[in-house]
């Protein structure tokens, strides 16, 4: 992509600490209070933003557009999850990034996910232009 110093083989991290606010048992009541699934794919899907926020031109931004998650282990509030998300393909303004995540123990997760390159500018006067007055 013009303008941006994207390569493959950029990588993001961030991580959590488990708390009342992210698990499952939060967004249903009843369920069990484990890190939510939701959670781990927006930690996960964090950590690809971060991979490449500082590598596009100025004005672009990357959005969120599929994401292929497995939740292969469950985490207990107190526990910190970590996500770490590589780039491994650009296709003009596509990006495709590999995500796993652990707790303290063990993988908890892992999967695919891509993004766009947008300009930000154009991406928000189409945005606007589908609210109603």
């Amino acid at each position: 992509m013009k303008g941006s110093s994207l390569k493959v083989g950029l990588t993001g991290m961030t991580s959590t600490v488990v708390n009342d606010d992210n698990t499952a048992d939060r967004f249903e009541p009843g369920m069990v209070p484990a890190f939510a699934t939701p959670m781990l794919i927006a930690l996960m899907d964090e950590a690809a933003l971060l991979a490449v926020r500082n590598y596009l031109p100025p004005g672009y931004v990357s959005v969120g557009t599929r994401i292929s998650v497995s939740h292969v282990a469950a985490t207990p509030k107190g526990m910190k999850v970590s996500a770490r998300a590589t780039l491994v393909e650009i296709y003009r303004n596509r990006l495709v990034f590999e995500a796993e995540a652990f707790d303290e123990i063990e993988k908890v997760g892992e999967g695919r996910l891509e993004r766009f390159v947008v300009n930000q500018e154009k991406f928000m006067k189409k945005l606007e232009s589908k609210k109603r007055d």
